[in-house]
């Protein structure tokens, strides 16, 4: 079963990812949005535009996707921003018709939520730092909202963990009990997003 986890930049994804991942024995978490960095590492500056443009990275994250579900036992995790409709096709409807189960969610807020977010962990930068995330979010709002990206979870005054028990109930899958108290649950948020910080 695939669990890929959509929504725009500074959604929760990622978050949203890693506890299911630890709520969720045999779980793994496999971002496409590696397949992108490594391409992009492969091209001078000047010509990394967005890697979602390239054929490459569109059928690399199928091929990975496609081997990691056919001989993998556990639940894979995907979380990635896909609101494109030929490039979404192209992956996750791929996946689907070649038999994989796969559920798919879009964690959807308030614009104003989700600056805030991209502000939090901006590392004292305010939103500069999330510029290209900025500008793709009234984008990425619009497309998110429609049909074809559902199932839609409004996330803006739902935690992390109560995003993951949804996610989970709605795939027919069960959970270990969340036993974080507020402070346990603010440093591993904290922790995560640490180590998703991207210097390049």
């Amino acid at each position: 079963m695939l669990l890929w986890i959509n929504g725009p930049f500074g959604g929760g994804k990622t978050q949203t990812a890693y506890e299911l991942n630890r709520r969720l024995p045999g779980s793994a978490v496999c971002d496409p949005e590696h397949v992108g960095f490594g391409l992009h590492r492969m091209m001078p500056p000047g010509l990394r535009a967005d890697f979602q443009d390239l054929q490459a990275w569109r059928q690399g994250v199928y091929e990975v996707l496609d081997l990691t579900l056919r001989t993998y036992e556990g639940v894979v995790i995907a979380p990635m921003t896909l609101v494109e409709p030929a490039y979404f096709e192209e992956t996750v409807g791929r996946l689907r018709e070649a038999g994989h189960e796969v559920h798919h969610f879009a964690l959807l807020a308030e614009r104003e939520t989700v600056l805030r977010r991209l502000t939090e962990r901006g590392l004292g930068r305010g939103l500069k730092r999330e510029s290209f995330a900025v500008r793709q979010l009234d984008h990425c709002l619009e497309r998110l909202n429609e049909p074809r990206f559902a199932e839609h979870i409004r996330t803006d005054r739902v935690a992390v963990p109560q995003v993951a028990d949804r996610i989970a109930a709605s795939a027919g899958l069960t959970l270990e009990p969340n036993r974080d108290g507020p402070l346990r649950h603010r440093l591993r948020k904290a922790w995560t997003g640490v180590k998703h910080i991207r210097f390049d």
